[in-house]
């Protein structure tokens, strides 16, 4: 393995530690917000006020510099797929902090997202040289990575505006897939800057290049991209959102390395072979843990919960009734009665 790559591995498996915990830690937090508050899928913000929350986002950040810098050391094709080890941590401490059972096949769907990295690993290609984020953009502006970026901007408008409003709060590829076609950018933008910091600590300084700053810009914009992430998490169920995000986010994310970066050429077809087929073989554990993970349990509503339009109210008071019907004429499907003396 080539020096450059094996930093990028040892990074990439801290980024990976310290991100699956981190969504637990999120996770807890969003919890006891919920109990005292609308929950953040409904828009609430009673979360911010958690330390579990901030202890959960100082968590990720760690873990989110590491990957940052293993993506400066070795190629995005070697480092995203890794992220399955996050899928492996948060599963297991789920089992344990968050009673999500881990069955025996799921504890099967680890071993295999393990087998596959290793085989990732083993036949990732080298890290390309660039000596200036210059080249960086001259690889960000070829027609093919321009046409994938139109589609992704494309494919997120159509999941925001329309999807998103009717489907989001049932449908999990729904948030899911915004954040994974958006995030594929993200990591590519993340790559140049990175580079580029590497590049001006060794002497060559790359501020003075218009294309850093632009780089710079796009993943500010992109930034919202974690509001989406935070929906699906808060929403459904964290032995879920994980393994199906990382099926997508990983997928779309080699694509467009490999388009930017052309990160396999020149590997032979072997290890190309191989590394796809690892790749498939994390994706299986994924989809193991998936089918064996149980979803969570359906959310009773309470005071900041909107009440359906179809409910009706029966009140009693000194012997009179009075009643709201429903718009439609259909029957209650559930009848609360407010009696005089609970309010004395």
């Amino acid at each position: 393995m080539y020096s450059s790559n094996l930093l990028g591995f040892i990074l990439a498996m801290v980024s990976s530690a310290f991100i699956g915990s981190s969504f637990i830690i999120k996770k807890k937090g969003l919890r006891k917000a919920g109990v005292s508050g609308p929950r953040a899928s409904s828009g609430g913000y009673g979360y911010l006020l958690e330390p579990l929350w901030w202890i959960g986002m100082i968590t990720m950040i760690v873990g989110e510099i590491s990957n940052f810098v293993a993506y400066i050391y070795a190629p995005a094709v070697l480092v995203t797929p890794l992220g399955a080890l996050s899928i492996i941590v948060s599963a297991v401490l789920a089992h344990f902090l968050l009673k999500e059972k881990l069955q025996k096949m799921g504890v099967l769907g680890c071993l295999l997202c393990i087998v596959g990295s290793t085989v990732i690993v083993l036949h990732a290609p080298e890290e390309r040289s660039i000596n200036s984020v210059e080249e960086i953009w001259e690889l960000a502006i070829q027609p093919a990575f321009l046409l994938y970026t139109a589609s992704v901007v494309a494919i997120s408008l159509v999941l925001i505006l329309y999807f998103s409003p009717r489907y989001g709060q049932t449908n999990i590829l729904v948030y899911i897939g915004i954040c994974s076609v958006i995030g594929s950018l993200t990591v590519m933008s993340i790559k140049a800057i990175g580079i580029a910091i590497k590049l001006t600590i060794e002497g060559i300084n790359q501020a003075k290049y218009f294309q850093t700053w632009i780089f710079a810009m796009v993943q500010y914009k992109l930034f919202p991209n974690d509001v989406v992430w935070l929906q699906a998490l808060d929403t459904f169920n964290t032995a879920v959102v994980s393994p199906i995000y990382y099926a997508g986010f990983t997928s779309f994310t080699i694509l467009a390395s490999a388009i930017m970066f052309k990160d396999y050429s020149g590997q032979s077809a072997s290890s190309i072979a191989s590394e796809l087929c690892g790749f498939l073989t994390v994706l299986s554990g994924t989809a193991v843990l998936h089918s064996t993970r149980e979803p969570d349990p359906p959310t009773l509503p309470d005071l900041y919960t909107p009440l359906s339009p179809k409910v009706s109210w029966y009140i009693q008071g000194n012997g009179e009734h009075w009643k709201q019907k429903d718009e439609d004429g259909s029957p209650p499907d559930f009848i609360t009665i407010l009696r005089q003396d609970h309010f004395k």
